[in-house]
C-alpha cells in the first residue's frame, strides 16, 4: 500500500470539506459519548455493528440531519477507528501496559475524515470529485495503483491535504552489488556508520528556538477570543510548520542519498 499526498489549491468551496471534518468530530464525540454510556450500564464494549446501526437511524432524525453531509462510508470509519482503539486499550490492558481510552476531541481539532468505495472520484488532470464537489489540488506526481482509499485532512493552519492510499506492486525487491553498511542514531551526531560515515544532525528546532519563543511570548500576551489571538496563533503553527517541513525535508534527501551510495543497510 502506498500513499500519495497533495495539497489542495485554497479556495472558498474548501469550506465545505472544513464543515464535513467537524462533522466528524461531533459524531467523534457522539460515539465516545455511547461508549462510555453502555460500559457504564453493562460493564462491556459497545458492539460497533450495533453502532453503526445506531447512527444511520440517527441520521433520520431532524436534530442529526446534517450528518447527512458526510458520506455514510466517512461516518462508518468514525465508529470503526473508536471500535479498534478501544479494543487495543483493552488488549494492552490485559497485557499490563498502559494505554490511554479514546478520548472527546474539540470540534476545531479534529483532523481528517476517510472515503473507501464511494464520495469521491478522481478526474484525468489535478481535479477530483469528493461527495459532488470539484476540486484542485496541486499534483506532484502521478497517482500508481488502484485507489483503495482517501483522506481529506486539514493542518492547524487550516491548509486542506488529500491522502490517497493506492495498492501497488511495489513490494518487488531488484538484487543490487554495492557496499554494506551499519548505522548507530544519536542525537548530536544524527548517523554514525561501521565505514566512518558521520551525519550531524541539523537540528532545525534548536535552530528556530529563538522565533518560537518570540511567537509563544506575542501568542500568550493576547486576549484570548481576541482576533489577535487567534492571528498569533496562527503564527506560531507557522514556524512549527516550517522546521516540520525542513526534518522532513532532511530525512528524505538523507535517505535518498544513503539509498543510492550503499546496496544494504
Amino acid at each position: 500500500m502506498r500513499t500519495f499526498k497533495f495539497k489542495l489549491y485554497n479556495h472558498k468551496r474548501n469550506r465545505k470539506l472544513k464543515r464535513k471534518i467537524n462533522i466528524s468530530g461531533m459524531i467523534w464525540n457522539h460515539c465516545i459519548a455511547l461508549h462510555r454510556r453502555y460500559y457504564r450500564l453493562y460493564g462491556k464494549s459497545l458492539n460497533v455493528n450495533a453502532l453503526m446501526k445506531h447512527l444511520t437511524k440517527l441520521k433520520k432524525l431532524a436534530k442529526y440531519a446534517y450528518w447527512r453531509e458526510l458520506d455514510a462510508q466517512a461516518v462508518q470509519d468514525v465508529a470503526q477507528r473508536i471500535d479498534k482503539a478501544y479494543k487495543k486499550f483493552f488488549e494492552d490492558h490485559k497485557k499490563g501496559k498502559k494505554t490511554g481510552i479514546p478520548k472527546f476531541k474539540k470540534v476545531k481539532n479534529y483532523s481528517s475524515f476517510t472515503l473507501k468505495q464511494t464520495g469521491y472520484k478522481i478526474i484525468t488532470g489535478n481535479e477530483i470529485i469528493i461527495m459532488g464537489q470539484k476540486y484542485k489540488y496541486f499534483k506532484s506526481r502521478e497517482i500508481e495503483g488502484i485507489v483503495k482509499t482517501i483522506q481529506v485532512k486539514r493542518d492547524s493552519l487550516g491548509d486542506m491535504y488529500i491522502f490517497i492510499t493506492c495498492e501497488t506492486n511495489d513490494n518487488i525487491v531488484i538484487p543490487r552489488t554495492g557496499n554494506s553498511v551499519g548505522f548507530d542514531f544519536g542525537l548530536k551526531m544524527f548517523l554514525t556508520g561501521s565505514d566512518g560515515t558521520e551525519v550531524l544532525s541539523p537540528e532545525w528546532f534548536k535552530k528556530a528556538l529563538a522565533d518560537i519563543r518570540k511567537a509563544s511570548r506575542k501568542l500568550s500576551s493576547k486576549k484570548k477570543g481576541s482576533n489577535n489571538r487567534y492571528k498569533a496563533n496562527k503564527h506560531l503553527a507557522r514556524v512549527h510548520k516550517r522546521i516540520a517541513n525542513q526534518r522532513h525535508d532532511f530525512h528524505f534527501k538523507l535517505a535518498g542519498y544513503l539509498s543510492g551510495k550503499y546496496a544494504t543497510i
